[in-house]
């Protein structure tokens, strides 16, 4: 089963793991697929089920969080095509097999072209998310003689920076990951979006005051670089003192919601809050197309039924003839 772990694929295989090469076995030997689809295949899953502990965490909104990740990284739609069946295809082979007692995925689609809001967060989420991983970052009890409770705390404060960076200013995770230290402002950040353009998102005092918290720690992870490696100038760090990847940052969102209690998000729909919550706040599509960095107003136009119930609740309460009392 060996052979068909990605080269970069750590050598110890967790019980999720097992499944997988169990599944790319049996791909292989039973279902006759070629050697470039089951590598494929292992490379999709891996990446879909990578931080899970057990096969039972493999669930539908967890592939809707991959999908979205996914999208958000540019893949075309060949590839999200074949992450869903990946994904479909395992999900059948655990229920037929007794992994799981159904398909955890069968419901799980290709997505169309975009004519809806993804899932978003109202701002009494956001507030519970965003609190809830500030006092993670502000209770996480650190000894000055363990390192271990000091490495904690900086990873801490970084998920937090992250979060509300994110609320902030809408970026996509993808720029966020590839912003450099060098790229952040006093109340600003300079990304470089898709099609290689650079643009400059504001953000707030709150934002402000979570990412001076990562600042003030981040020498703490950048001093974990291996052996004589230099150090990354990214605005975000591992956990071992490289540059951030996207597919933790997901985790990071994932996991924050799930403890503080509220609707699962992924950083595709924490942009998507984030711009909501401008339009709402009587900015126009414009305005939201500059925030999310988007090339045509076609993209922004999702936006418009938020528009639409904006204009329809002012209406309700200033009209004299809405039928609301006034």
């Amino acid at each position: 089963m060996s052979s068909h772990r990605a080269p970069d694929e750590p050598a110890d295989a967790g019980p999720v793991n097992e499944a997988i090469d169990a599944y790319l076995e049996y791909l292989s030997l039973v279902k006759g697929r070629a050697v470039n689809t089951v590598t494929a295949y292992g490379r999709d899953l891996r990446a879909a089920c990578e931080g899970l502990e057990s096969i039972d965490q493999f669930t539908l909104d967890r592939g809707r969080d991959v999908l979205d990740w996914a999208l958000e990284s540019g893949a075309s739609r060949a590839s999200v095509a074949r992450l869903v069946s990946s994904m479909r295809g395992f999900g059948s082979w655990l229920s037929h097999t007794g992994r799981l007692p159904l398909n955890p995925v069968s419901a799980l689609q290709a997505p169309t072209p975009q004519r809806h809001l993804p899932r978003v967060l109202n701002n009494n989420q956001a507030d519970t998310l965003l609190d809830h991983a500030r006092a993670q970052a502000e209770l996480t009890d650190t000894d000055i003689d363990n390192p271990g409770d000091d490495h904690r705390r900086a990873l801490a404060v970084r998920d937090w920076a992250i979060l509300e960076l994110l609320y902030a200013s809408g970026i996509r995770v993808s720029e966020l990951c590839s912003a450099d230290l060098a790229d952040l402002g006093d109340r600003d950040l300079r990304v470089t979006g898709k099609g290689n353009k650079t643009r400059i998102v504001p953000f707030g005092t709150s934002a402000r005051e979570a990412m001076n918290a990562w600042i003030n720690v981040r020498p703490r992870l950048s001093a974990r670089r291996a052996g004589n490696q230099p150090a990354v100038p990214a605005l975000f760090l591992g956990s071992r003192g490289g540059r951030i990847d996207q597919r933790r940052v997901r985790e990071i969102v994932h996991n924050a919601a799930t403890e503080a209690g509220t609707p699962g998000i992924s950083p595709h729909g924490l942009r998507h809050t984030s711009a909501t919550a401008v339009l709402e706040g009587g900015a126009d599509l414009r305005v939201v197309q500059e925030l999310l960095g988007h090339a045509s107003m076609q993209t922004t136009q999702i936006y418009t039924h938020v528009g639409s119930e904006r204009l329809r609740r002012v209406y309700r309460q200033t009209h004299p003839r809405s039928g609301f009392q006034h």
